[in-house]
């Protein structure tokens, strides 16, 4: 498929391991490509992603996705590396950060705390979801959630009952 300016949606986006872990793993990756279009992963991200062996769900999804790009991240400013993350996390930073307007998505505390210090836009897998909910990609939140829930996404019982009252569920 060729990528056309119309196709892609409001941004671009780079990702992290955990939420394409479970994106692949809940079986809603076709629902990440109506949200991204197009989406970009750092070598650092897709190794963490290898290393779990080739039979992976993720790992296959990696290998198999025409619309994921495996990139090459920018050397990691400093003012990322200073927070101590993850490679994989710093590597998304890197690139946000180098390159204004790209959308980190990632569901690290930390990282995410120091995208918003750096005004890195930045979106968790929940947050997606909500997303998707909005443009009316998903009748209903709840149920995609509770299916990332079931394939190892971690939220407390609060954060998902405010996440839901902001889509009216």
């Amino acid at each position: 498929m060729i990528w056309t300016k119309s196709y892609l949606l409001d941004n671009s986006y780079i990702i992290n391991a955990s939420p394409l872990i479970f994106f692949s793993r809940g079986q809603k990756m076709e629902l990440l490509h109506q949200l991204t279009g197009h989406i970009l992963v750092p070598e650092p991200v897709a190794n963490e992603i290898r290393m779990r062996g080739a039979k992976d769900i993720t790992a296959k999804t990696l290998k198999d996705t025409s619309w994921i790009e495996i990139i090459t991240p920018p050397p990691t400013p400093e003012i990322i590396t200073e927070w101590a993350l993850g490679s994989g996390e710093s590597s998304v930073l890197a690139y946000s950060y180098m390159n204004p307007g790209i959308e980190a998505i990632i569901d690290d505390l930390n990282g995410r705390r120091c995208a918003a210090l750096l005004n890195i836009p930045v979106r968790g897998t929940l947050g997606m979801i909500l997303v998707a909910k909005k443009r009316g990609l998903i009748p209903k939140a709840r149920p995609v959630i509770e299916e990332l829930l079931n394939a190892g996404l971690y939220l407390s019982r609060q954060i998902l009952d405010e996440a839901l009252k902001r889509v009216d569920e």
